[in-house]
């Protein structure tokens, strides 16, 4: 047996036959499928459908139309977004990628500019920075898979010209750190909130630390209308010119100012981009987000039930958050400290309990920066991973594993006991080679940022 590889029978033998694992003959914890997204697990209510009925049976698709602003869908929705947000301007777009690329675009950022982003993060993010002309400047992650605002500091050059922090499968950055730091440094922060709509550091909503906050309601979003985004900021300014990039033209500006001249003199300085949301997507989701709240409350129910069962567990590392509370709890993530990753996430999902090792070699992860060949044309793998040791060890460690705020609690009581079993099995094979790379099948887990 190779030195990289599990006795899958070995560690059956070690345990008592009800414990066997699903993956060597067992009987598996659960036998139906996980809840996920692209399997119908979303809260779409029957109030949201008619919304969105009434904005077909309208016939009124475009928002620009004869109708005064105010009594557009995207007009109402955005209106109601800066009201839960506590912001000033709230543009809504045809996806958060487009939305980080506006912000990037608006704030004046030098196309060209290097962009500070973690190394861990979905390629959508190195994708808007592209996308705005700029150059992705990728930085380590630290254990608990946040930005490490030291290492950024190491590598520090002129060349940078804003950070986009990542609010990365839920969890806060640490906005203090990057904030003081950014200060210091004299560049904005963007906050790519596509993976965290709604969730709060210190009782303040993510997306509304930055210069701009980019929010995607993307099918597995906390709102969802299968595509969409929205762009928040407090700067009129760039506002204005997010507005005019994202397809106001011919003095459409001018609606998103009542009463008041637009910050910017004139439309036609700054190209047309047609990153607009429609008026049936914008009016599914304003009814959405009137149970908003209740959809948060169930993350954080579901993720803090599951993290304090687990608490206890040797031989895993829980990802910590950056202050009590600092995540939206749609991912469970932990990190298996011996190198057996691939192998718990697989044996996790022939439990019944979808689950993937973000740093695995059996699947092209696109949340692994490795993975980015268009970042890295002609360098192999290897080479690629060892410009971010610490970002690489950590994501072939990492086990994630998607919640739905539509768990019960049934639900989580089988993630909690597939993850003991296979955890317990893990400990009876402690004498094994530390290092498991196991090539055996992946996930069918995908989709979620």
């Amino acid at each position: 047996m190779a030195d990289n590889e599990i006795d899958d029978s070995a560690s059956a033998r070690q345990l008592p036959g009800d414990s066997l694992l699903a993956v060597n003959g067992g009987d598996p914890v659960r036998k139906t499928p996980w809840p996920t997204y692209d399997r119908g697990a979303v809260c779409v209510h029957p109030e949201d459908e008619e919304a969105a009925l009434r904005a077909i049976r309208s016939h009124l698709y475009f928002r620009y139309d004869y109708r005064p602003a105010q009594e557009t869908e995207c007009a109402r929705f955005e209106a109601e977004l800066c009201r839960y947000f506590e912001t000033r301007h709230a543009l809504a777009t045809s996806s958060g990628t487009t939305a980080l690329a506006l912000a990037i675009m608006a704030a004046g950022i030098e196309p060209g500019s290097l962009i500070a982003c973690p190394g861990f993060t979905f390629a959508a993010t190195p994708s808007a920075i592209i996308l705005a002309g700029c150059v992705p400047f990728l930085v380590e992650v630290d254990e608990n898979l946040h930005l490490d605002v030291a290492d950024l500091r190491s590598r520090w050059t002129p060349q940078v010209k804003a950070i986009m922090v990542v609010h990365m499968r839920g969890f806060a950055g640490d906005m203090g750190a990057l904030t003081a730091f950014a200060d210091e440094m004299g560049v904005p922060v963007f906050e790519d909130a596509v993976p965290a709509l709604g969730a709060e550091l210190d009782g303040r909503k993510l997306g509304t630390f930055g210069l701009a906050g980019a929010f995607s309601t993307q099918s597995d979003k906390a709102l969802n209308s299968g595509e969409g985004g929205f762009l928040l900021t407090d700067d009129s300014a760039l506002f204005a010119r997010a507005t005019v990039l994202s397809g106001a033209y011919e003095g459409r500006l001018r609606r998103h100012f009542p009463g008041a001249e637009p910050p910017i003199a004139t439309d036609l300085d700054l190209p047309l981009l047609s990153f607009r949301m429609d008026e049936i997507r914008a009016a599914l989701l304003r009814a959405e987000l009137d149970r908003l709240p209740d959809r948060l409350a169930a993350f954080h129910r579901n993720y803090d039930y599951v993290a304090a069962a687990l608490a206890d567990v040797a031989g895993i590392h829980i990802r910590r958050p950056v202050a009590a509370g600092a995540y939206l709890g749609e991912a469970f993530i932990f990190l298996v400290p011996h190198g057996r990753a691939e192998w718990f996430a697989r044996a996790l999902c022939h439990e019944g309990i979808e689950a993937r090792n973000l740093g695995s070699d059996a699947d092209h992860n696109i949340r692994a920066f490795w993975n980015w060949r268009f970042l890295f044309r002609g360098m192999e793998t290897a080479a690629i991973k060892q410009l971010l040791p610490n970002a690489t060890r950590y994501l072939q460690r990492a086990v994630d594993i998607p919640l739905s705020s539509t768990l019960s609690r049934a639900d989580c009581d089988q993630l909690v006991a597939a993850v003991r079993k296979v955890a317990g099995a893990l400990a009876s094979t402690a004498d094994l080679a530390p290092t498991v790379l196991d090539t055996g099948e992946g996930s069918a887990w995908a989709g979620q940022r």
